[in-house]
């Protein structure tokens, strides 16, 4: 027999008070300095823009400049090919080849850079460069597994879940942490994903890769078939549902009556956060919106500027695709870094040049960067690269790190890091800490031991900090 009413509301009751009570409970920890929302030490940044530049862009055609290259093109010598030692355990003959682009010391701090950003190259004054970088993993998968998680093979959280762990959301009305337009393969979901961490913490993706960044939304934010307190009547009801499935330290639960109330309060808000027909003109223009070669990843850009601005924590970009080989993946055709290059360089100036003049770029690290670099050797018949992640360059800006800036370096042709070696752990270790987090404290108890994002190695790169 179906309940009566009066019986309904007196069994559920309880479950409309935990709704507020929940709430509640976030910001009294929050306030508290609960496990999860206080940072260990005074951050000198409060989001993270990670502009994630897939299959690995060629430091030595873009800011890693080695004369050796020119003086011997062509030249053919003794290298330690990380797939030939894989396979044979010993190096091969490979032929050196020269920079595609023509490179110049930019800017006020003299900063060598190529002419294959041209537009980023206006900003070098603001960027700082980590030239001596080296990773685990050869291939796609692996590598891009290990700079979101941490590993190469195994089920972790991704850095921008570790991230909402340990600091939460500035804005309790959108997602901590978004990617937008993440890839499919390559890691696929596990790269923004939450692993053993509770599941509330876990990326929110916009669209993905291979779709227009117009379809980069968060579906069905907008209910046109009920009114508002329709929709009121069902949050309540299945709010209700949920609090009496729930159990002490059923996190899978919990994140689902946590996703109803973010939610709910996310259709006031998000469907404005990603509106960016509200820009002016001159801002479209920018970002390179409404032209063909720029509109597509500028508009992903300028979103992540108006999330930034909207509280979101972690904001990860992604320029790649589904393929077996992903955009900068160019082993055969390494013209074809051009085109990539021209896609993105607008966009990222425009982000640069946007946030500082709007004041986000001293609280926001913007990290730009691939997986691993290239070689400094030709492949295929002498027209493209194979991957390299012994030594390569990444670049970060504001957030507290040192301005106009190049700390470590490679060899003398650009194989590996040799001074100032910078793994990718010891990157995720200063990226935390310019957040306020102590990549040893953060920790989460599973499967009866402590993890944590660099698991038991990296260090903090203090060189770089402004």
């Amino acid at each position: 027999m179906l309940p009566s009413r009066r019986s309904f509301l007196q069994t559920t009751g309880c479950g409309f008070g935990y709704l507020a009570a929940s709430a509640l409970a976030q910001r009294q920890a929050w306030a508290a300095g609960g496990v999860g929302f206080q940072p260990h030490h005074v951050p000198k940044a409060k989001r993270v823009i990670f502009l994630f530049m897939q299959g690995g862009v060629s430091h030595v055609d873009s800011y890693d400049y080695k004369p050796r290259l020119l003086k011997d093109d062509q030249k053919i010598i003794d290298i330690a090919d990380p797939r030939t030692v894989a396979k044979t355990g010993k190096g091969s003959p490979q032929r050196l080849k020269k920079p595609l682009w023509e490179f110049a010391q930019q800017g006020e701090s003299g900063r060598w850079a190529s002419n294959l950003f041209p537009h980023i190259n206006r900003h070098v004054d603001d960027l700082c460069f980590l030239h001596g970088m080296h990773t685990e993993g050869v291939a796609h998968g692996p590598a891009t597994l290990f700079l979101h998680t941490g590993t190469t093979s195994f089920i972790r959280p991704s850095m921008g879940a570790w991230v909402m762990y340990g600091l939460g959301s500035e804005n309790e009305n959108l997602p901590g942490f978004v990617t937008i337009s993440p890839s499919l393969g390559n890691g696929g979901p596990r790269n923004y994903g939450n692993a053993f961490l509770p599941a509330r913490y876990q990326g929110t993706p916009l669209g993905r890769s291979g779709l227009p960044s117009q379809e980069a939304k968060i579906k069905n934010i907008v209910n046109t078939a009920w009114t508002p307190e329709q929709q009121r009547r069902q949050y309540e009801l299945l709010g209700a549902l949920h609090a009496q499935q729930m159990r002490p330290g059923d996190t899978e639960i919990e994140a689902v009556i946590q996703s109803y109330e973010l939610a709910w309060r996310m259709q006031n808000n998000a469907p404005d956060a990603l509106d960016l027909a509200q820009e002016s003109e001159s801002t479209l223009q920018l970002y390179g919106i409404g032209e063909k070669v720029t509109d597509n990843f500028g508009r992903q850009c300028l979103m992540a500027r108006r999330l930034a601005e909207q509280g979101v924590r972690y904001i990860q970009v992604n320029y790649g695709d589904n393929s077996n080989n992903p955009a900068w993946d160019q082993h055969s055709n390494l013209p074809k870094h051009g085109d990539h290059a021209a896609a993105v360089d607008k966009p990222i100036a425009g982000l640069l040049e946007d946030l500082k003049q709007r004041g986000l770029l001293e609280d926001t690290i913007v990290w730009w960067g691939g997986e691993f670099g290239r070689t400094p050797y030709a492949e295929r018949n002498g027209t493209g690269r194979d991957h390299n992640p012994a030594g390569f360059t990444v670049w970060l800006a504001g957030g507290g790190v040192k301005a106009g800036f190049a700390h470590g370096a490679t060899d003398e042709i650009g194989f590996q890091a040799v001074d100032g070696k910078v793994h990718m752990h010891d990157l995720h270790a200063t990226v935390l800490h310019l957040l306020g987090l102590d990549h040893e404290r953060l920790t989460f108890r599973h499967a009866g031991r402590d993890f944590r994002l660099t698991d038991v190695h990296g260090h903090v790169v203090k060189e770089i900090l402004a």
